[in-house]
């Protein structure tokens, strides 16, 4: 039998599958704790040394993600907020990346201060459709360049300047890498070309930058950030499944939420956006997490007023407790209910943003009401028990208050094993491995 290993490497726990490449099948599975604090690898190998334990198997290929010391922070400049801007801000969601700052129109000092206190990774460089406007991407080209600015960009705007915007930044020292136009025209999204070059910059400078391992075999191994594999997952599970689907993957510091959604012919007319759709989308709640992040999950809850006074004060202690201590896990049954009732909400208020399109900047959000599938994922609902996994996304499939249209008839499933990352990182190489896994999820 030839298997795989297939690791997602956490900012706490790293989870490894073993896959039988020939049909699919789960044939093991292993976790431990990520060893951020001395190197990534300690803990890694001793996942996958667990997870082979009895095999028997040799020359077994690794297969690789992470999201460890904060996953992929990326910052988008682009040239108008709700055009450039908001595409290039859709392109690196579905890049796998945290989008932590939108800048727009001309860089000046203050907004060069602002992008370097964001701390991104990696900067996303857009501007103007190919043939309109150049002048504001050669400006900000010219602004990160004089200001000696070292993160690596990634140039996808108009492409009547690319070589230009890359000489200027290359002749300063920063590290640039070119892609296709993300807004070639206006209505047109073309996230293949920034997506691939976004993902290539992130193995080759983040990774290794982020100092998580002595050597280099680290870098050498992972093949993609988390959330990116996920979404490949997610995409691929659509063709599997044969229609809309909705995945929620809460965890401890954000709550992610992907969708696939079947193209309407009706979007291309009148009254489409201008900066283009994607109908293979993530948005990341960064207020949202079971650990670090919990108490953001009741302030939201609040806003939205899915909780009473009684119980915000009751739920703020216990999210105080668990944002103290990100390792902490119940030890009882009220523990897990609070764990569960906590997961409800994040999960209910990142799909209602995710359907209303509530702080990305977008006009409308996304219509689920023809899902088919609602997809829970992280440790949280992989570790519940079946009636609290399944709570927690009746919550979602019965949140009618919420100002958006819940899906009609959603079937929902737990990603117990794990294996929406796993099968992004395998269908590429391995599509028959991936597609065998996606159908255990299905049962």
């Amino acid at each position: 039998m030839r298997v795989a290993v297939c690791a997602d490497v956490g900012s706490t726990f790293t989870k490894v599958l073993v896959v039988d490449l020939d049909g699919g099948g789960l044939v093991a599975s292993a976790s431990a704790r990520t060893s951020v604090d001395t190197d990534v690898l300690h803990g890694l190998e001793a996942a996958v040394g667990s997870a082979l334990t009895g095999l028997g198997a040799r020359d077994v290929p690794w297969f690789v993600c992470s999201s460890a010391g904060g996953g992929l922070r990326l910052a988008v400049v682009g040239y108008e907020p709700l055009v450039t801007a908001q595409a290039g801000r859709r392109v690196g969601l579905s890049a796998g990346a945290n989008v932590v700052h939108v800048a727009a129109g001309r860089l000046g000092r203050g907004e060069l201060t602002a992008l370097r206190a964001a701390r991104a990774d990696v900067v996303l460089l857009v501007g103007g459709t190919d043939g309109g406007d150049a002048e504001t991407l050669l400006h900000n080209a010219t602004r990160l360049a004089r200001a000696r600015f070292r993160v690596p960009v990634v140039v996808a705007g108009n492409a009547d300047v690319r070589d230009e915007v890359q000489g200027l930044l290359a002749a300063a020292g920063v590290p640039v890498t070119v892609a296709d136009n993300v807004l070639p025209r206006i209505g047109v999204l073309a996230p293949a070309s920034a997506r691939e070059a976004i993902r290539q910059v992130f193995l080759r400078h983040v990774i290794g930058g982020k100092r998580l391992s002595r050597g280099r075999r680290f870098a050498g191994l992972v093949r993609a950030a988390t959330p990116d594999a996920v979404l490949t997952g997610v995409e691929a599970l659509a063709e599997v499944a044969g229609g809309d689907l909705v995945v929620v993957d809460v965890g401890g510091a954000t709550t992610d939420v992907y969708s696939v959604l079947t193209p309407d012919e009706r979007a291309s007319g009148p009254g489409r956006e201008v900066a283009g759709s994607l109908w293979r989308a993530r948005t990341v709640e960064g207020d949202l997490g079971m650990r670090w992040s919990a108490p953001g999950v009741v302030r939201a809850a609040v806003e939205e007023r899915l909780v009473g006074q009684a119980e915000r004060d009751e739920l703020a202690s216990a999210a105080a407790r668990r944002a103290a201590d990100a390792g902490f896990l119940p030890a009882d049954a009220a523990g897990r209910a609070v764990d569960a009732r906590i997961a409800a909400l994040a999960a209910t208020v990142a799909v209602r943003r995710h359907a209303r399109g509530v702080g990305t900047g977008e006009r409308s959000g996304r219509d689920l009401r023809d899902v088919r599938l609602l997809v829970g994922s992280g440790g949280v609902l992989r570790h519940a028990r079946d009636n609290e996994a399944g709570g927690v996304l009746d919550a979602v499939l019965t949140d009618h208050a919420g100002g958006w249209a819940v899906p009609r008839a959603a079937r929902p499933v737990v990603d117990v094993d794990y294996v929406l990352a796993a099968a992004g990182l395998l269908v590429g190489e391995y599509p028959v491995a991936a597609r065998g896994l996606l159908r255990s999820l299905l049962g």
